[in-house]
């Protein structure tokens, strides 16, 4: 009996490893790098301005790319090795020196860069959750209250 148990178990195991379409995995590696880029982006606005928004949202980044590597390392997809504003996605490279340098200009544009940051996470979370099974769609779905929060956070300090 508990060969069959154990059996059982490592084909369900087996089945979530591989059951992720390919669109789902490259979402999830994108994603981890999506929310490094907020990570990094409002830790360099953090050292210039100095402002607890800016840090405060940076440390729940780094929950949001945990939360996120959880999931690559359980269906065993291996977690880009980056340092910080370093990225595999070109676009997100680009991105990432091209928001760094617009809130570089003053702290309300900086302000308006993690708006757009976090309006690029929502939609890109929303196309994700679409198509994503119900274990990712949980992980994302919270990220998704997370990026509000964020958003929300910003827009009060630019009123």
């Amino acid at each position: 009996m508990k060969k069959i148990i154990l059996i059982m178990s490592l084909m369900l195991f087996s089945f979530n490893t591989f059951a992720l379409s390919q669109q789902e995995k490259n979402d999830l590696i994108f994603m981890y790098q999506e929310e490094k880029l907020a990570h990094d982006v409002y830790t360099q606005f953090y050292k210039i301005y100095n402002n607890k928004v800016f840090g405060n949202i940076a440390k729940s980044e780094l929950k949001h790319m945990s939360e996120i590597e959880n999931l690559l390392k359980y269906y065993k997809i291996e977690v880009p090795n980056l340092k910080e504003g370093e990225f595999q996605n070109k676009e997100l490279q680009k991105l990432y020196l091209d928001l760094l340098n617009q809130g570089k200009k003053s702290k309300v544009e900086a302000f308006k860069v993690g708006v757009l940051i976090e309006d690029k996470d929502i939609l890109d979370l929303n196309k994700s959750i679409k198509i994503s099974s119900k274990e990712i769609q949980n992980v994302y779905k919270n990220l998704l209250k997370g990026s509000e929060n964020h958003k929300n956070a910003f827009l009060k300090q630019l009123k």
